[in-house]
């Protein structure tokens, strides 16, 4: 089982002692919000850019490289999916076992032939 320690809003900790997926409100929340830090950090990359054109060109060409790219990074991460869930219980609940009788264990009774 995994037990992850979480927040509300209101500041209660709420443990998480089941291995189901988080809902899919949360899962699209997580996602947005590295979205948007991937968007902060391209930003920030285009301002060193342009302050750092003409102070040194190599580190502002690093910068525009990196503010170019960060956006594909950026969607690729953001679609990547839901978490997967490898310990998620089984759904198929196996029948139970029956023994067999022997055709020793039979006596002939007289509707028998």
């Amino acid at each position: 089982m995994e037990r992850v320690k979480r927040q509300k809003r209101n500041g209660a900790e709420v443990f998480r002692i089941t291995g189901a997926r988080m809902g899919l409100a949360e899962d699209v929340r997580g996602r947005q919000r590295r979205y948007v830090i991937s968007m902060a950090v391209r930003t920030l990359s285009v301002i060193a850019t342009v302050l750092l054109w003409n102070v040194s060109r190599p580190v502002a060409v690093v910068t525009l490289v990196a503010g170019a790219l960060l956006p594909y990074i950026a969607v690729v991460i953001a679609n990547a999916g839901r978490e997967s869930a490898p310990s998620l219980p089984s759904h198929f609940v196996p029948s139970p076992v029956r023994p067999a009788l022997d055709a020793g264990n039979l006596k002939k009774t007289s509707d028998q032939s």
